[in-house]
């Protein structure tokens, strides 16, 4: 018979903490107390109990000038006020996640939000948490979220903020955030259930698919034990929970190829050794000692250290690392990466491995501290002397502008690029540069001094020479390009078509009649242009952007004839009469004598450049396109009506 034990089995490094705290008040000789069962094991309360510390299970028993003992579940805001205000001496072993969910739900509640809570409603735990909101919503799962929902008219638009009881389950977590999701318009997730307890529950389902028999052990008041039993049950048909060895002889061993053990976060070291050893007469093979696990899950780090871990939960803040030590590791969003525009989700998943460095391990708050970003850095330093050395083209982010240059950041390395290197016009400011990405080439390094300099405008003009030679090789007339407007002048526009300059003349930019080019086009836009003739020796190009499948004379022809109306735009004045745009690109004639159904001195008395009026097409000359038209046509009475008013009117 083959037994395993799971390597998270027994004490999570918030448990331990609070225990050793407890251990360590009561061999100091520490008058105190601690409020409540400090964690949910009868034996080691028992344990603590014989070195001289007892619960109390109200704040106001804790007697005057004892200390206190806060459990590792937490208590309430209000508990806290309440002992300083006697001023009772606090050891506060709260639990550190436990203590970042209490930070959560103030702040979602200071921001005007609904903290709602995902757990067991009578927990400590979750009624500690509650204490630190005026009016949280306490859910024990997806149906009890539905029925929230349902008691509220406008509910489902709250701005709600989801955080979840560290013992709960994933599936209980999961499920009240797709049921969130789904509804409700305004939530925020933070994933708290504990990445040691995430890790138990998951060997705990795992072992139990291998195994003929699981067995849990904790104490059945913990709601960790629990959970880690009915996880057991959905994968073996035989699981025991028991509290010590002795309970294992109310039951009878089947004949299995394979027994797991694990054990709730409540349950310390020598209650599992000792039921696996009340076991040792039915091993046939151990998959690793005892001692060797133990020791695996107390190795400790040091600052600088390289480690790698899992990745076990995102939250809007960090992400929280399990190590395979007594204490999580967390990477705040900071020190994830170096690019201020990659998304979490681009570099890491839940389940991911992660290669780190140690910044800090905080034994009073029970977790490590950890950099991706800093390990980055320090393998950017090796690609950067690398880059120099071989002149390769490196990409960063631009961070910090001043008079002298620029600042970019090239694999978390800061990289100085002076002013004249930018490839900016002398006096544009250096701040246009912010944020932006960038190609450069490093021109100097000095680790030691952790200098770096490094030029834009040297790839800049590499890239843009080389472009420009592409372009001349593979010009043609007719060829088109999308290109960018770099300047404009009086008679026409520059368009820049990859790393070579083309003039689009200020005839060819529309079919309308224009002024000045920035009619139709600004600095910075982008066009699409065709060749209309390219000068290899002269280096010139000439450009066009009229739409030649718009040719403005047939679209004249097949729009209007003799006798329509139509709507033009006066565009120039003559003494002889007004030239007017029938469609872009055409003009006619509205002779002085056309103007008006009376005698005009001027054109410029009736119409001015720019006017709008409609018109009759009196004629239009094919050969030579030409279009007559009148404004008086459309203000004097047909001959045939003239005919008619002037015929006498019959006598009856």
């Amino acid at each position: 018979m083959k037994v395993v034990l799971a390597q998270s089995a027994g004490f999570c490094y918030g448990v331990r903490r609070a225990v050793e705290l407890a251990e360590a008040k009561a061999a100091q000789g520490v008058p105190c107390v601690m409020l409540g069962s400090i964690i949910h094991n009868r034996d080691v309360m028992d344990r603590l109990a014989v070195q001289g510390l007892y619960s109390v299970d109200r704040p106001e028993e804790v007697p005057d000038g004892c200390g206190v003992i806060i459990r590792s579940h937490g208590e309430s805001r209000a508990v806290h006020e309440d002992f300083a205000r006697r001023g009772v001496e606090v050891f506060d072993a709260t639990c550190p996640n436990v203590t970042h969910i209490h930070k959560i739900v103030a702040q979602a509640e200071r921001e005007g939000r609904v903290p709602v809570i995902v757990g067991t409603p009578d927990h400590p735990e979750v009624l500690a948490i509650a204490g630190w909101c005026r009016a949280p919503v306490v859910v024990s799962g997806a149906e009890d979220l539905e029925k929230w929902l349902n008691g509220g008219e406008n509910r489902r638009n709250l701005p709600l903020t989801f955080v979840s009881q560290t013992t709960s389950t994933k599936k209980i977590w999961n499920d009240c955030v797709k049921k969130a999701k789904k509804e409700c318009t305004n939530a925020d997730f933070f994933d708290t259930i504990c990445g040691a307890t995430s890790k138990r529950q998951e060997e705990a389902r795992q072992l139990a698919a291998q195994c003929g028999l699981m067995v849990v052990v904790g104490d059945r008041q913990s709601s960790n034990t629990k959970r880690l039993a009915e996880i057991c049950r959905e994968s073996c048909f035989n699981v025991w929970l028991i509290e010590r060895a002795e309970d294992m002889e109310r039951y009878q061993l089947p004949q299995v190829d394979m027994v797991g053990i694990t054990a709730g976060a409540s349950t310390p070291a020598w209650i599992i050794k000792e039921v696996y050893d009340k076991m040792s007469d039915e091993i046939m093979e151990i998959e690793k000692s005892f001692a060797e696990m133990l020791e695996e899950s107390i190795k400790t780090l040091n600052n600088g250290d390289k480690v790698t871990g899992t990745v076990v939960a995102i939250t809007p803040t960090e992400i929280q690392v399990e190590l395979g030590i007594k204490y999580p590791g967390y990477i705040a969003l900071t020190e994830l990466s170096d690019d201020p525009t990659v998304k979490v989700e681009d570099i890491v998943k839940v389940g991911d491995e992660i290669e780190s460095i140690v910044m800090q391990v905080s034994d009073r708050d029970c977790l490590v501290k950890l950099s991706k970003r800093r390990l980055d850095i320090n393998k950017g330093w090796e690609e950067i002397e690398a880059a120099r050395e071989n002149e390769t083209v490196v990409e960063g982010f631009v961070t910090e502008d001043n008079k002298g240059g620029v600042v970019v950041s090239v694999k978390g390395v800061r990289v100085f690029v002076p002013a004249s290197q930018t490839g900016l016009p002398r006096e544009t400011p250096m701040s246009e540069l912010l944020k932006q990405k960038v190609r450069l080439v490093i021109t100097e390094v000095n680790r030691a001094r952790r200098r770096v300099v490094g030029s834009i405008s040297r790839v800049t003009r590499a890239e843009r020479a080389a472009a420009a030679e592409k372009v001349w090789t593979e010009i043609e007339d007719g060829k088109r390009y999308t290109g960018t407007v770099k300047s404009l002048t009086s008679y026409g526009a520059f368009v820049d078509i990859g790393g070579v300059d083309g003039m689009v003349h200020i005839s060819e930019l529309s079919w309308s009649r224009i002024k000045h080019p920035s009619e139709v086009v600004k600095v910075g836009d982008t066009v699409d242009v065709y060749v209309i003739s390219a000068d290899k020796e002269k280096k010139k190009i000439s450009l066009g952007m009229k739409d030649h499948s718009q040719e403005p004379w047939t679209v004249f022809t097949s729009t209007y004839q003799v006798g329509d109306t139509a709507n033009v735009r006066i565009v120039k004045l003559m003494t002889f009469g007004a030239f007017a745009e029938v469609v872009p690109g055409v003009d006619g004639l509205i002779h002085i004598s056309q103007l008006a159904d009376h005698r005009v001195e001027k054109p410029g008395d009736v119409v001015a450049e720019g006017d709008k009026v409609d018109v009759k097409i009196t004629d239009v000359d094919m050969e030579n396109k030409k279009i007559s038209l009148s404004i008086r046509a459309l203000l004097e009475p047909s001959y045939e009506e003239e005919s008619e008013e002037d015929a006498p009117v019959e006598e009856e």
